[in-house]
């Protein structure tokens, strides 16, 4: 089992003046020492507590139940689901999240899905995807991470996060599959392994006509790599998880390059050069059709409009 390096304790130079006692960031060196990805549970936004979102995103973001039983038994999931490991504290594997899919009947595969990695821009992606899946009255499921404000934010349905009520669900009806599971690894199921069986199990449960998944980190690795993505997603790649993924664009490209099926279809955005060939190879190999931003497709025009903007 993996470990990270010590986190840097050094207090910073300015108190942060939304935050003057530092609670935060002492929030968050305790949860990242842990796992990033959990760090928000406990600690929430800053970003929105101290710049402000649109009321459409606002809109987005779940608050707390407002039933006190439901917010209870959420509290007891999520306090459960944070027990567990992160995936950075365990070494790479599919093996856990293969196994859980199998006791559960394999629902990933009862919906086409498009699998989408790269460094910037991945949620974004997914969102727009999504926005244009339901204007073709489909049926959506999206997995997204990590949350800003409610663990529940990660699994939307028709885009929109999945209720209190229905997380829960969701947790108890494969909870027990968990647990077995578990007993049968050599370690238990991770945080991030946990919450991908959820969100395949509620789009299977659904129905849902399309999903559409972001990687968690890398690709070829990532607990979200047991769909077969009939469409995947490269948003451009950049230098992030150096550690664990590589110290260049083109060997990030490498790790990344794991969710490009065969017989896909790949959208790429512009990449570095050498992640580019990386990626091109790969869809070589498996006979998979390549986008490229700029040559197959690209915006040539862009205009305001009401409630956003027109491209063409």
């Amino acid at each position: 089992m993996s470990e990270l390096p010590p986190h840097d304790s050094s207090e910073p130079d300015e108190p942060d003046p939304s935050d003057p006692h530092g609670l935060f960031d002492e929030i968050i060196a305790a949860e990242t020492d842990r796992d990033p990805d959990l760090a928000v549970i406990e600690a929430g936004s800053r970003t929105l507590r101290t710049q402000g979102a649109d009321a459409g995103r606002q809109a987005d973001v779940p608050a707390r139940p407002a039933d006190p039983e439901v917010d209870k038994a959420l509290r007891e999931v999520e306090s459960e689901l944070a027990s567990r490991w992160g995936e950075t504290k365990l070494e790479p594997s599919v093996s856990r999240i293969a196994a859980l899919m199998d006791v559960l009947g394999e629902p990933q595969r009862a919906y086409p899905s498009i699998h989408i990695t790269g460094t910037n821009g991945k949620t974004s992606t997914a969102r727009m995807i999504e926005a244009l899946l339901g204007a073709f009255d489909l049926r959506t499921g999206r997995y997204t991470s990590p949350h800003v404000q409610s663990i529940t934010e990660r699994i939307s349905l028709d885009g929109a996060p999945i209720s209190a009520e229905r997380f829960i669900e969701t947790y108890n009806d494969i909870k027990p599959y968990i647990e077995m599971v578990d007993g049968q690894q050599e370690y238990r199921l991770s945080f991030f392994e946990v919450l991908t069986g959820m969100a395949y199990a509620a789009f299977a449960d659904s129905p849902v006509d399309v999903a559409v998944v972001e990687v968690g980190m890398g690709g070829s690795w990532d607990a979200t790599n047991v769909i077969d993505g009939d469409v995947a997603v490269v948003t451009p790649i950049d230098l992030d998880h150096t550690d664990r993924l590589g110290e260049t664009p083109g060997e990030i490209a490498t790790e990344k390059a794991g969710i490009i099926k065969q017989d896909a279809t790949v959208i790429l955005a512009q990449q570095p050069v050498d992640a580019a060939q990386v990626l091109l190879k790969k869809a070589v190999e498996v006979d998979a059709t390549v986008a490229r931003e700029g040559l197959e497709f690209g915006v040539v025009a862009r205009q305001v409009a009401v409630g956003g903007q027109l491209i063409t």
